[in-house]
């Protein structure tokens, strides 16, 4: 009998085809895959790292811990050169006030005036009488003493009569007339006896404003300032507004 010999048969390795056939499960949520010749990881919904607590590198002055993990590196660099300034903790704390003084205002100001040739100061305000204190108006016109007259001004560069009537009385909220005449047409008349300082002194041509007594402060005329001075008019009138 002769000897018969057979051959085991084995299939031809195949090429492994890439899919995904293996994968075991690491921690919760996260899945490792093998596919073909690559490992992909997956972390989708996996938990967030707890907050890691590390005490700062001067732990001895400055918070123990912080949540570095929230923190970038120029931040936490930012955060250890922080200055810190260390308080006793029965220390005190007080406002130093300082006294407040007040200085008025002087009441008389300097005006300079010049001409072609010279220059020179003069002073402007003057103090209200006893005989007119109290009265508004003639606080506010003792103001302008030493203002020269000016045909025709209205301002502190320079007053006629009525212009420094009007102008004062402006000052106080009253509108007169621009001029004397029509500024003791507008008001009413009192008798010499009941005039209060503040009211107006009217003769034809001229005006100023009472100031008690038998003053009164006026433009006068030109090369004149305005000034106190005694009532010249032979009879005066008296205008209240």
């Amino acid at each position: 009998m002769t000897a018969r010999t057979t051959r085991a048969r084995h299939r031809a390795a195949r090429r492994p085809v890439a899919s995904f056939a293996q994968s075991s499960t690491i921690g919760r949520n996260a899945t490792i895959v093998a596919a073909g010749a690559g490992i992909l990881v997956s972390t989708f919904g996996a938990a967030a790292a707890p907050a890691v607590a590390a005490p700062l590198p001067d732990s001895s002055t400055k918070l123990s811990t912080v949540d570095l993990s929230a923190l970038t590196e120029q931040a936490r660099e930012a955060l250890a050169a922080a200055p810190v300034v260390a308080v006793a903790a029965d220390a005190q704390f007080g406002v130093e006030q300082a006294a407040v003084s007040v200085t008025p205002a002087p009441a008389k100001v300097t005006r300079a005036t010049t001409t072609s040739s010279t220059t020179s100061t003069t002073s402007i305000g003057a103090a209200v009488p006893a005989s007119a204190n109290g009265s508004t108006i003639v606080s506010i016109a003792a103001r302008y003493v030493g203002v020269p007259y000016l045909s025709g001004g209205t301002t502190p560069d320079g007053f006629d009569c009525s212009g420094f009537t009007a102008y004062v009385y402006a000052q106080a909220g009253i509108s007169l007339p621009r001029t004397s005449s029509a500024q003791a047409a507008g008001g009413t008349r009192v008798s010499r006896a009941d005039a209060q300082p503040g009211d107006l002194v009217y003769a034809p041509g001229h005006i100023g404003i009472y100031a008690g007594g038998n003053t009164m402060i006026d433009a006068p005329r030109p090369g004149k300032t305005v000034q106190f001075r005694a009532i010249w008019m032979s009879a005066p009138q008296f205008i209240r507004y």
